[in-house]
């Protein structure tokens, strides 16, 4: 029995020896070894022997990239201010026997070096530029934590600014100011929208006077040349018009009753119009109502019977095509008709005053046709009861 306590505790003691003999070390990691409190050598990723109650693993430290974030630090800016800041520390160990053995903390130590490096580089700059400064901050902490925990077997991979809060009270003032200097950009965006609407608007408005006026201009000169060419058709109408009825009044031989019918249905149109109160009939109505009445009294100047042939005038076909011709001649004829009925009205002795006036018997004379108002000169009197027609020397025009 005491035999088998004995190998029992034999059997404790060897595995008591093989676990402090054996030391197994995580990957990314090392261990620092010390022999009787002194550093002996540094263990690997992987197992490791030592010598049972000599050599102890005093430190298990981490290559591998560490991230620490701190929490805010209040500093005073150049124009006195107070913000607060929060940085973002990156750092690998280098070498784990001096971040053991050179400094009794690292991690407190990076802290601190961070809190007096950002409050020594804030506080040169005003708070518009450490609100817009950040890259500068970090490049100024990364350099100055590099070469102060170069020492500790610490290299500093990156520094990053995580937050700047300034006071309340300067935020809303930098909220205010935010918000005027938008206001203004939307106010001078805003007009500068409506000067170009008003300068659009205006160069429309031009362009589109400028084509109504070019449209007025082009529709008064149509209106003008379509006038033009319907007053040379109406006075060539009126020419042809003037030559035929001539032509149809020498052809046709009018007598006395025929002249006389055509007078009075002109009477009509002298008491045409609303202002027309009163009217004053001619003297010569009553004549060519007794020319009409009785073939033995007839009105002065006109023959009682033409004795000429009856000729029927056939005015052709109503649908004429108007030639482009020049009416020069037609015109000048017409106006030497009127000149000679003038001048024969003037020299002519005892012409009685006509309804129609001087013109129209001028008219009348160009035409061929005797003015009632002159006397014709004496004729021998036919055979009473006679209805012939009178003497070959009958004047005619």
């Amino acid at each position: 029995m005491g035999l088998l306590i004995v190998l029992v505790v034999l059997l404790l003691f060897v595995v008591v020896l093989l676990a402090k003999s054996i030391q197994i070390v995580p990957q990314s990691r090392v261990g620092i070894v010390e022999r009787l409190g002194k550093y002996q050598r540094t263990l690997t990723e992987g197992p490791n022997l030592l010598v049972p109650f000599i050599d102890r693993v005093r430190y298990k430290i981490d290559l591998r990239e560490q991230v620490v974030s701190f929490p805010p630090v209040s500093v005073i800016t150049e124009d006195n201010l107070s913000v607060d800041i929060d940085t973002v520390i990156y750092f690998t160990v280098t070498d784990p026997v001096a971040a053991t053995y050179e400094i009794v903390n690292y991690i407190q130590g990076v802290e601190q070096l961070t809190i007096t490096t950002t409050r020594n580089i804030v506080g040169g700059m005003t708070l518009e530029e450490t609100l817009t400064s950040r890259d500068r901050i970090n490049t100024s902490l990364s350099e100055v934590l590099d070469d102060a925990t170069g020492r500790w077997g610490i290299k500093v991979k990156r520094v990053e600014i995580k937050a700047i809060d300034p006071p309340a009270s300067i935020k809303d003032s930098m909220e205010k100011q935010m918000r005027a200097d938008r206001d203004k950009r939307a106010a001078i965006l805003t007009a500068e929208g409506q000067r170009q609407s008003a300068i659009l608007t205006a160069e429309g408005g031009k362009q589109a006077a400028i084509l109504n006026a070019e449209g007025d201009r082009q529709s008064l000169i149509l209106r003008a040349q379509a006038e033009r060419e319907s007053s040379i058709l109406k006075a060539q109408g009126e020419g042809q018009a003037i030559q035929t009825v001539f032509q149809a009044i020498h052809d046709g031989q009018p007598d006395q009753a025929l002249l006389a019918y055509q007078y009075l249905q002109m009477m009509p149109k002298i008491a045409e119009g609303s202002a027309n109160k009163v009217w004053v009939v001619p003297s010569e109505i009553t004549k060519a109502l007794e020319g009409l009445g009785s073939a033995m009294n007839q009105v002065s100047g006109i023959p009682k019977d033409s004795g000429g042939p009856r000729v029927r005038v056939d005015p052709g076909a109503m649908d004429v095509e108007i030639p482009e011709v020049d009416t020069s001649s037609a015109d000048e004829a017409v106006r030497e008709a009127l000149r000679a009925a003038e001048e024969s009205a003037r020299t002519a002795p005892g012409q009685a005053a006509s309804p129609i006036g001087g013109l129209d018997a001028g008219r009348d004379l160009a035409a061929g046709i005797p003015d009632p108002s002159v006397t014709p000169p004496p004729a021998e009197a036919p055979p009473a009861g006679a209805d012939g027609p009178p003497d070959d020397g009958s004047t005619r025009a």
